[in-house]
């Protein structure tokens, strides 16, 4: 190294080696280009629409859905105004890309969706051959926004119940609420998953629904969105009741409806009076219309999962239990709830179901809107003896 630096030719030294790694490298590039064939004049907008186009029949319809939403929202408008070609596509390029979304103020979690998608994008190019490596991997991460939903305090879902009571949506809210279903698996209940003699209901259908190249249908799965989504639960009392009424109140639908009425969704819990499948937009833009008409808080309806959670943990239910109990593939998500732990009941699940059961029966609508907190927990402790003492060991 001293020799080097003693030496009056130094710099001249520095600039052949400096001149000699760029050729290497435009040679590289060249090289590189040569062998892209009929991808060597084409656009980089222009590659994304091939990618998107070759997955199509390789992902869930739902996950194509949303590459296809964020590809032709935001991706391509912006790639097609640069008339960036595939061969000189760079890391800069992603990064201004990255920027122009946060500049959009687009949030962190959707940054990393684009990113996620470029990265798939450029996984392809390199299994053809037209890029040694991912670059986008060399981009700095992304950091999270920790979201956490708003939620309903006990006394104000025992309230969203009553109001619910004559509404199209009393059943999906009620359950949505009591076992922390996503939309989704509440929509794609069916009467097979329901064991009225083991008391139990299980989560394996989902019912989507998506606009897909111009044309808007269901998306029916015989399976949730992860292994850990899979679950059995309890089926209590209250709620078995409420499922057998609704039966009863399907066959009086289909009586009146007659010829019309829609016999293909006959195994699904969730249905509208002529039979037809509930749709997910029907189901939340109804939920936001009660709030709305009865000045109840706002929230949304996946907020109701997020009020099953935190009730749990309130009620000092472990957080595996939880975690098993909403179908969480990594308790991380579980633990999000975990700081909204301001009570000191040592109560499990079934007794917090129960609470609801037992006040429900007991009380109607403005006796308990009128309630406070502390009276509801009262009513509700004046029972817990008895409660407990039928739990299973």
């Amino acid at each position: 190294m001293n020799i080097i630096i003693q030496n009056p030719n130094t710099h001249l030294i520095k600039r052949i080696i400096t001149d000699l790694v760029n050729k290497l490298s435009d040679d590289a590039r060249e090289q590189r280009i040569r062998k892209m064939g009929h991808y060597r004049d084409m656009l980089f907008s222009d590659y994304i629409k091939e990618w998107l186009n070759s997955i199509k029949n390789q992902v869930a319809k739902s996950t194509y859905k949303g590459y296809y939403d964020h590809v032709n929202g935001r991706m391509l408008p912006y790639f097609e105004n640069e008339e960036i070609l595939l061969r000189d596509v760079s890391l800069a390029d992603i990064y201004n890309y990255m920027e122009h979304l946060f500049s959009e103020g687009l949030k962190p979690n959707t940054v990393k969706h684009h990113r996620s998608i470029l990265s798939c994008v450029f996984t392809r190019a390199v299994e053809q051959e037209l890029f040694e490596y991912n670059f986008i991997n060399n981009l700095k991460p992304i950091k999270s926004d920790q979201y956490i939903g708003n939620f309903y305090k006990h006394d104000e879902l025992l309230h969203l119940f009553e109001v619910a009571e004559n509404t199209t949506i009393r059943l999906e809210v009620i359950i949505a609420a009591v076992y922390g279903l996503r939309r989704e698996e509440v929509l794609g209940l069916k009467w097979d998953c329901i064991d009225f003699t083991r008391k139990t209901i299980t989560i394996k259908h989902t019912v989507q629904r998506f606009k897909i190249n111009g044309k808007t249908q269901f998306v029916v799965k015989d399976k949730t969105k992860s292994q850990s989504s899979y679950r059995t639960l309890p089926l209590f009392d209250f709620i078995e009741d409420l499922l057998k009424e609704y039966k009863a109140m399907y066959a009086e639908y289909k009586k009146i409806f007659g010829n019309t009425y829609n016999n293909n969704y006959k195994d699904y819990v969730c249905l509208m009076p002529n039979g037809e499948l509930m749709k997910p937009g029907y189901l939340s833009h109804t939920f936001s219309k009660i709030l709305e008409d009865n000045e109840l808080k706002r929230i949304r309806l996946h907020d109701l999962r997020h009020s099953c959670a935190t009730l749990l943990i309130q009620n000092k239910v472990p957080v595996k239990d939880i975690q098993i109990w909403l179908g969480h593939s990594n308790i991380q998500t579980t633990m999000i709830y975990t700081h909204l732990d301001e009570t000191n009941k040592e109560v499990s699940a079934q007794v917090l179901m129960t609470k609801f059961q037992f006040i429900l029966t007991n009380y109607n609508e403005n006796e308990i809107y009128e309630m406070k907190d502390e009276t509801l927990n009262n009513i509700y402790e004046q029972d817990i003896e008895k409660v407990v003492a039928n739990l299973p060991n």
